[in-house]
């Protein structure tokens, strides 16, 4: 017998929160829940098994398209093993590029903080090196005014809430390089 629960059991129980079920069920990764007569959704063990397959797969860095293909292959009794490790080998080789790009980030980063001084003089190597080849009459007017949540980013001095994703923004340099 299964036992139905409502979306925070079923949020407690698979370890996940109530905001990422429904972005689940809205993106179809998993079925729309069941609902009750007054609009609730309802959800049984077979439910909070594959959220918790979810859970597992997104600790593991899987995207939200792999996670579907290996939930589709986990609800395939034909499927071979081989399926499943092919999709896990790509995501390997895949966390093994991003690996290979923070360490050139890092060495990179490295080196422009061991340029800079560090003192209280306005000169820095660092934005030397990160403008290099543009001009002084090219430098920025003033500082962005970047509308990310409540407080300008400049005003919390935390790049993580900006939205920058430096990961796909470097794939984008990589791919701009290559291009050229």
């Amino acid at each position: 017998m299964t036992t139905l629960m409502n979306i925070g059991e079923a949020a407690s129980a698979a370890g996940v929160s109530t905001k990422m079920i429904r972005h689940y069920e809205q993106i179809g990764l998993v079925p729309q829940a069941e609902r009750t007569e007054a609009g609730y959704r309802l959800y049984g063990d077979r439910e909070v098994s594959v959220l918790r397959f979810i859970r597992q797969s997104r600790r593991l860095g899987f995207s939200v398209a792999q996670i579907a293909e290996l939930i589709g292959l986990w609800s395939d009794s034909q499927r071979t093993s081989r399926e499943v490790k092919a999709v896990a080998e790509r995501h390997l080789a895949d966390l093994e590029e991003k690996r290979q790009e923070i360490e050139q980030m890092m060495e990179g980063l490295s080196v422009l903080v061991k340029a800079c001084r560090g003192n209280d003089q306005p000169h820095c190597a660092i934005l030397d090196r990160l403008s290099l080849n543009s001009p002084p009459q090219h430098q920025p007017a003033q500082r962005p005014q970047l509308k990310m949540g409540s407080k300008p980013v400049h005003e919390t001095r935390d790049v993580r809430t900006a939205g920058i994703d430096l990961m796909a923004w470097m794939r984008g340099v990589h791919t701009h390089q290559n291009a050229q």
